[in-house]
């Protein structure tokens, strides 16, 4: 099982803040599962889609190509600007 959890605008247009899903043989890394949710429909394509969506691992950002485990935490956030 592993834990996902959606931040800032991510979290308003899926109407889901997180949930948790159980890992299997055809989810090795944060990519595969984000096709996975990408597959659920037009929004979470549109959201988790995005080129700059940004993923974080156990609380640290990654690529897309992180290795994942049973009980892992998962993260997908838009990217924040600064000033």
């Amino acid at each position: 099982m592993i834990l996902i959890s959606y931040f800032a605008r991510y979290r308003d247009q899926l109407g889901i803040g997180g949930e948790k899903i159980a890992l299997n043989s055809s989810l090795r890394t944060i990519e595969d599962v984000r096709q996975q949710l990408c597959a659920r429909g037009p929004i979470w394509q549109q959201v988790l889609g995005e080129s700059s969506l940004m993923c974080a691992l156990n609380h640290e950002l990654c690529t897309p190509a992180a290795v994942i485990e049973d009980f892992d935490e998962v993260a997908f956030f838009p990217p924040v600007t600064g000033g």
